[in-house]
């Protein structure tokens, strides 16, 4: 479950992100390169920083998907 809400804030901060970028400043695009930056470091430390955040706020990692 948990997992499901990492992407789908990511996603949310990536398309607000562009529209920004397109209707206000170019310089929102930033904002992108530190979402993909925090993605990707992700992938190689096993550290999420939004998962510590949404554990903290109580969602828990009901679903594991495909991990056993």
């Amino acid at each position: 479950m948990i997992n499901r809400y990492i992407r789908a804030i990511a996603g949310t901060f990536i398309i607000i992100s562009v529209l920004l970028a397109l209707y206000v400043n170019i310089n929102w695009l930033w904002f992108n390169v530190f979402v993909g930056a925090n993605l990707l470091q992700s992938s190689f430390t096993k550290w999420c920083l939004m998962e510590d955040i949404l554990r903290k706020l109580g969602v828990k990692d009901a679903d594991k998907g495909c991990e056993a």
